[in-house]
C-alpha cells in the first residue's frame, strides 16, 4: 500500500460559498481509494483526507447507503462499491473527446504497433481517459483507463504543466518541489527542458520507468478541458531513435484530433 498522501497538499477548499460542504467531504471520501487502497478503515481514512474520524464515519455510512462504498463487516473496513465503476462506464461512453480522438488513437497504434493514450489532469496527477496498447514488448505496467501517473515525472504531465494556467503551474511546482525534496533540482531541470521543448517542437520526451520512452502533446481546443495525448513503446533502442520515429505520428495524430474536435464542437483548435 502506498503512502497516504498529505491531506493539505491536494483537498479542496471546504469553505468557498458555492460549495456544498457535505458533498465535498463525501467525494474527498471516495478519492481516499485512490491513492492504492482496496481496503481501509475509518481511521485510516480520516488521516489520508484530514477529516476528524466522527465526519468520516457518518460519510461511510452514507455513501455505504448511496452504494458508493461496500462494508466489510469481518475486517471493520469499506472498499468501493460497484455504482462507481458504473459512473465511470457511463462516463466513457458518454464523452465527446472519446469518441472523437479514440477511433484515431486506435488506428494509429495499431498501425505502427506503440501505445497510445489520452489523459488529463487532476489535481496533481494525470488520469488516462484512454488506453490503447498494441506495442507487445514486455513491460512494467499495464496502463489502463483511470489509472493516474505523476505529473512532475511523466511527459504527459509535463506537457499538461505547458498549457496550464500561471497560477496553477506555480501552486504544483511548488508543492512538487515540497514532495520530491532533492531529486526536484533534476526534476525541475526536466520539466523546464519539456517545456522547451514543446515551444520549439510540439511535444516533449520522458523515460520515466525503465525501456519506455513516452513522447506527449498538449491537445487544445477552445472552450474545452485541458487533454494531452502521449505515444509510447518499450524498447531498448536509443531515446533519440525512438523519437525519430514517433515524433512525426505523433504531431500528426495531434493535428487530426484537433481537427476532428473542433469540427465537433464548431470552434477554433489551438495548436501549442
Amino acid at each position: 500500500m502506498s503512502a497516504p498522501t498529505k491531506p493539505s497538499a491536494r483537498r479542496i477548499h471546504y469553505e468557498e460559498p458555492l460549495l456544498n460542504r457535505s458533498l465535498a467531504r463525501g467525494a474527498e471520501v471516495l478519492r481516499a481509494f485512490g491513492s492504492g487502497a482496496d481496503l481501509m478503515g475509518n481511521g485510516e481514512i480520516a488521516e489520508r483526507t484530514g477529516l476528524s474520524r466522527t465526519t468520516v464515519s457518518r460519510l461511510t455510512q452514507t455513501l455505504v447507503e448511496s452504494g458508493f462504498l461496500e462494508h466489510d463487516r469481518g475486517q471493520r473496513a469499506y472498499r468501493l462499491g460497484a455504482a462507481l465503476l458504473s459512473l465511470g462506464h457511463a462516463m466513457r461512453t458518454g464523452s465527446p473527446v472519446l469518441r472523437t480522438v479514440g477511433p484515431l488513437m486506435h488506428r494509429l497504434a495499431e498501425k505502427m504497433r506503440i501505445n497510445a493514450g489520452l489523459a488529463t489532469p487532476d489535481r496533481d496527477e494525470m488520469i488516462y481517459l484512454e488506453s490503447v496498447r498494441y506495442n507487445r514488448r514486455v513491460a512494467l505496467r499495464n496502463v489502463v483507463a483511470g489509472q493516474r501517473v505523476p505529473i512532475e515525472l511523466t511527459s504527459l504531465g509535463r506537457a499538461y504543466l505547458t498549457i496550464a494556467d500561471p497560477l496553477r503551474r506555480a501552486d504544483l511546482m511548488a508543492h512538487f518541489a515540497a514532495r520530491r525534496g532533492d531529486e526536484w533540482p533534476r526534476i525541475e531541470s526536466e520539466i523546464g527542458e519539456a517545456r522547451q521543448s514543446i515551444a520549439d517542437h510540439g511535444y516533449c520526451v520522458a523515460t520515466w520507468q525503465t525501456d519506455v520512452v513516452a513522447l506527449s502533446a498538449p491537445l487544445l481546443l477552445s472552450g474545452s478541458p485541458l487533454y494531452v495525448l502521449n505515444v509510447s513503446v518499450t524498447t531498448t533502442a536509443p531515446p533519440k531513435e525512438v523519437v525519430e520515429n514517433l515524433a512525426g505520428p505523433l504531431l500528426d495524430l495531434r493535428d487530426r484530433a484537433l481537427s476532428a474536435m473542433a469540427e465537433m464542437h464548431g470552434v477554433q483548435g489551438v495548436i501549442a
